[in-house]
């Protein structure tokens, strides 16, 4: 075992004042415990070492270390991009000899970067680089840029705060759930165990994360899986979350981003409901006159952050379609079966606000249902389990999503400069899917089609905001940005890490609405290879 405590004789000979030398731990160690991790193959070894790193940690510490060994910093995005960070890195002295640096110092500077301005983030990384050792320093940018891979997704990380923690892990991933994030919830398990965990629970005017659907190919899959279930319209609206306590009314979007001011008009609507107390899960859209929906990319429009919610509401009104109930006057709905649920949701809103649904086990009247659906413009159907609960955060059997054409949400991870009509403009998107095996990216290929200039211009800007190298004709990018795109088939490639490529791509918008974690995985591509093939897909190169 790495021993974590600054306990050698040499360096106990050299306190800080007002530091407790023994409770800290080194940033050394965390960078040395996120290589150990990236280098590991097997899940059991890298919940084994991060359960180690964990523990070491003292309690100020828990929070931004969890933060950091999932790749993540706690105060967000700091403002720190690629030249900044290379101009710290550039100007640097050599590395010092002994490593000096504690979690909890590095967790205030950057408190303290976060909180500055223009070129003071700069000066203040600078100091910070300065006292860095060249691990520690590789480990630092890695983590600023968003570029920490190490095979540590959230599932591995919750069975390491559990071991860590000795508690079971369906109890600390119900708790991160509730708490839509992991490293207050591992800070709370470290620290008092059990009864810390029991602090994380569905509040009123808190978002928890959404629960999320997986792809089947049609209706029939679908109940052939599920058995009688629920078959919902699929909306191509925003979800959100709209919690109600008394008068006070808030609405949440997928990422949990309280975006209330947007949407006066839905907090009208649920304001008037008669239950005091609701948490619904749902859908903001807007429709045409002739009741079809409108694009995803308009209805998205109503939820930029400086917009004039008044004259868009006039323009572009929205409304919301509910399918979902997690709480109702006092009464958690989370742990009920879909059917409780649906009928409590019948019970607290009238059916001009509910989402269409038919309950069945029939085929031939699902296929029927998803044609009607698709004939009004939506997407598709949605096919839940009467029986599940409601799995926030997570996405598993349990609801299925049902489109006619193949789309995938995918990752921007590179862009290539365009040529002709589109010279100045970053083109050529590389797609990638997430892998949970390594942690990373897996490409699948790369379109250009699809687009519009008002999107090549947008894509341009926000492409080379996010870019941490180029070689003069890709850019590539950190990756953040989530892009919906429909495709035809699926082909064997051994051009790609993922050993599967998409034939004729093409981009249907982005999804501002979506995190990276959020998009879909290799394995939702191999699911469609062997519906497709009826083989099983080709291998997985190596670390992808």
């Amino acid at each position: 075992m790495h021993d974590s405590r600054r306990s050698s004789p040499e360096a106990s000979s050299r306190p800080r004042a007002g530091r407790a030398i023994s409770a800290c731990v080194l940033l050394a160690e965390l960078a040395r415990a996120s290589a150990d991790v990236a280098a590991t193959a097997g899940r059991l070894d890298k919940i084994a070492r991060l359960a180690e790193a964990l523990r070491a940690l003292a309690p100020d510490e828990r929070t931004p270390g969890a933060s950091w060994l999932a790749g993540e910093l706690p105060q967000g995005r700091i403002g720190l991009g690629y030249a900044t960070v290379r101009g710290a890195l550039a100007g640097a002295a050599s590395p010092p000899g002994e490593a000096e640096l504690t979690v909890g110092e590095v967790s205030r500077a950057f408190d303290a970067i976060a909180a500055a301005r223009g070129g003071e983030k700069a000066l203040l990384l600078g100091a910070l680089v300065a006292r860095a050792t060249g691990p520690e320093r590789d480990f630092l940018a890695k983590l600023v840029l968003g570029e920490l891979r190490q095979g540590a997704l959230e599932g591995v990380l919750v069975e390491a705060v559990a071991r860590a923690a000795g508690l079971p892990a369906a109890e600390v991933r119900r708790a991160a759930m509730m708490a839509g994030a992991l490293p207050p919830v591992a800070a709370a398990a470290l620290g008092e165990g059990a009864a810390g965990l029991a602090r994380f629970r569905l509040r009123l005017l808190e978002p928890v994360q959404p629960m999320l659907a997986s792809p089947a190919a049609d209706v029939g899959e679908a109940l052939a899986e599920l058995g009688e279930a629920a078959l919902e319209w699929k909306l191509d609206g925003a979800r959100v979350q709209v919690h109600k306590d008394g008068d006070e009314v808030r609405i949440f979007s997928r990422t949990l981003r309280d975006v209330t001011p947007a949407v006066p008009e839905v907090v009208e609507a649920v304001r008037a409901l008669p239950a005091r107390a609701l948490v619904l899960d749902g859908e903001a859209i807007a429709l045409r006159p002739d009741g079809t929906p409108e694009a995803f990319q308009v209805t998205m429009s109503r939820f930029g952050r400086k917009l004039d919610a008044s004259a868009l509401r006039a323009r572009l009104p929205l409304g919301a379609l509910f399918f979902d109930v997690l709480h109702a006057d006092g009464r958690d709905l989370l742990g009920e079966p879909g059917r409780a649920r649906a009928d409590a949701l019948a019970a607290a809103i009238p059916a001009p606000l509910r989402i269409p649904r038919l309950v069945t086990a029939d085929p031939a009247a699902g296929a029927a249902f998803l044609e009607d659906a698709l004939r009004r413009g939506h997407e598709g159907v949605l096919a839940k389990s009467l029986a599940a609960p409601y799995e926030a955060g997570r996405r598993g059997a349990s609801w299925l999503k049902v489109k006619r054409a193949h789309t995938l949400d995918l990752v921007v991870l590179a862009a290539e400069w365009g040529n002709g009509r589109r010279h100045g403009w970053l083109s050529n998107l590389h797609l990638g899917a997430r892998d949970p095996a390594s942690g990373g990216f897996a490409m699948l290929g790369k379109t250009f089609k699809g687009m519009t200039d008002e999107l090549l211009g947008w894509q341009t800007t926000r492409l080379q905001e996010l870019e941490v190298s180029h070689d003069g004709h890709t850019v590539y990018v950190r990756p953040e940005l989530v892009v919906e795109v429909a495709f035809n088939d699926l082909q064997a490639s051994p051009q790609y890490p993922g050993g599967l490529a998409l034939r004729f791509a093409r981009v249907k918008g982005y999804r501002p609405d979506k995190s990276a974690a959020e998009a879909d995985t290799l394995s939702s591509l191999q699911q469609i290879w062997r519906r497709q093939t009826g083989l099983e897909p080709p291998e997985v190169w190596p670390g992808s």
